[in-house]
């Protein structure tokens, strides 16, 4: 399983990017995507497409619905992904629903997170998941 996920991992890594949201650009209105976008401006949206990098001071204010989501700058919305990485830095505010998230030391993350095993958050619209813990129940 583990080598499944690195696999996946690489075959995003390698792809090339095929639509960059530059610096000096600010959308407003919703975005789909086929491929590898990175958005480097601000967009207030939402996104929905194959695989996303936002990168360091990119902005997104909307929900991301996507296969996999790289996040270096700040997003306020919800996340929907099957992999998702929380990168040194970034900051996310909303409910991230992924099948696999890593999240590297100093990233900020506030809002709930759910972990979806054995199906795909994006293309499956019936999921499993993992059970929660109330942080107000007592033992």
């Amino acid at each position: 399983m583990k080598n499944d996920l690195s696999k996946k991992l690489q075959q995003v890594e390698n792809e090339t990017i095929s639509s960059i949201i530059d610096g000096s650009m600010s959308i407003n209105g919703e975005i789909s995507f086929k491929g590898k976008t990175r958005i480097d401006g601000i967009v207030t949206g939402n996104i929905s497409g194959e695989h996303l990098v936002l990168n360091q001071p990119g902005k997104i204010v909307g929900d991301i619905k996507v296969s996999s989501f790289i996040c270096h700058g700040t997003i306020e919305g919800n996340i929907f992904a099957d992999m998702a990485t929380a990168s040194k830095g970034c900051s996310i505010s909303g409910r991230l629903e992924v099948e696999n998230l890593t999240v590297e030391p100093g990233a900020a993350i506030e809002g709930e997170v759910k972990i979806a095993a054995e199906s795909s958050v994006v293309s499956s619209t019936e999921k499993k998941t993992l059970p929660a813990t109330d942080s107000k129940s007592t033992a």
